[in-house]
């Protein structure tokens, strides 16, 4: 009975790794609608969407290897919050900064909390 609780917590913060990775690359993809405001062409429009959703593909890329080892999730996601922070540092107002880099480094350590879980059950 106890192992069966120790499997269901694991599963448990998996899953939420996961579904929050896929909601925050749907809510960075929301910031991408602001190109159908511009005058542009429709093949303008195209890339410049594309251009805008490259943020969100990475995430999901670190998603797809992720879903198998969640390391790569825990390494990758807190790669990106630090290059975002050192990127975005005197560009952008702190709140911005806020909204994307505390995300990020909360599903890094989601998915650590969930790689070490994981392996400390299955070492039993």
């Amino acid at each position: 009975m106890a192992m069966d609780k120790k499997y269901y917590s694991v599963g448990l913060i998996t899953w939420l790794a996961r579904l929050s990775t896929i909601a925050f690359a749907l809510f960075l993809s929301i910031f991408a609608m602001d190109v159908f405001n511009e005058e542009l062409s429709f093949g303008n429009s195209l890339i410049a969407l594309f251009m805008h959703l490259i943020p969100s593909m990475l995430i999901l890329l670190i998603l797809l290897f992720s879903w198998r080892w969640e390391w790569i999730g825990g390494i990758g996601y807190m790669l990106l919050g630090f290059v975002y922070l050192f990127l975005s540092k005197n560009r952008f107002d702190w709140i911005s900064i806020v909204l994307i880099s505390v995300p990020l480094f909360s599903l890094g350590i989601l998915f650590w909390i969930g790689w070490f879980q994981r392996k400390k059950v299955d070492s039993y």
